[in-house]
């Protein structure tokens, strides 16, 4: 379980690929399959919320750095011009309901959307909740969606 914690804390803002690899992790707790499961989506959930919260904390960082900010304006591709007007477009319709509902899109790398609102936002609690609700739903859908594809097969 520790590495299920590492893995989505690390996935939040370094690390590229899916979270919903967790959920294939051959951990044996001894409990029935789907209490398993359940335990492996709320650590991973924590662990991912940890890890946005720590990328809220760094683009709180970045935000109050000049140099940092104009370099990433300037920048060919402007990456920063374009997070924030798609994560400003997403943050006035629904608020931080709305990252949680990006976050709950399986498979979608969401790692962008973590920095997007961390530089946007200020409200680590809020923050916190959306980022674990956004990924706790993202990992109910993913096994609703394996589990309805397997049924079919």
């Amino acid at each position: 379980m520790g590495i299920v914690f590492l893995y989505s804390f690390l996935i939040a803002f370094a690390l590229p690929g899916p979270s919903e690899v967790v959920l294939f992790a051959p951990i044996d707790l001894g409990f029935p399959r789907w209490l398993a499961l359940s335990s492996i989506m709320l650590v991973s959930a924590i662990g991912k919320a940890a890890g946005s919260v720590f990328a809220f904390h760094i683009g709180q960082e970045v935000k109050q750095s000049g140099p940092v900010t104009r370099w990433l304006r300037q920048s060919r591709w402007d990456v920063l011009g374009w997070s924030e007007k798609r994560s400003l477009q997403l943050a006035r319709r629904y608020g931080y309901g709305g990252l949680a509902i990006a976050l709950s899109v399986p498979f979608f790398p969401d790692t962008i959307s973590i920095y997007a609102f961390a530089v946007l936002e200020r409200d680590y609690p809020k923050f916190a909740a959306a980022t674990f609700l956004g990924s706790l739903g993202r990992l109910v859908v993913t096994v609703a969606f394996v589990g309805g594809l397997a049924s079919v097969f």
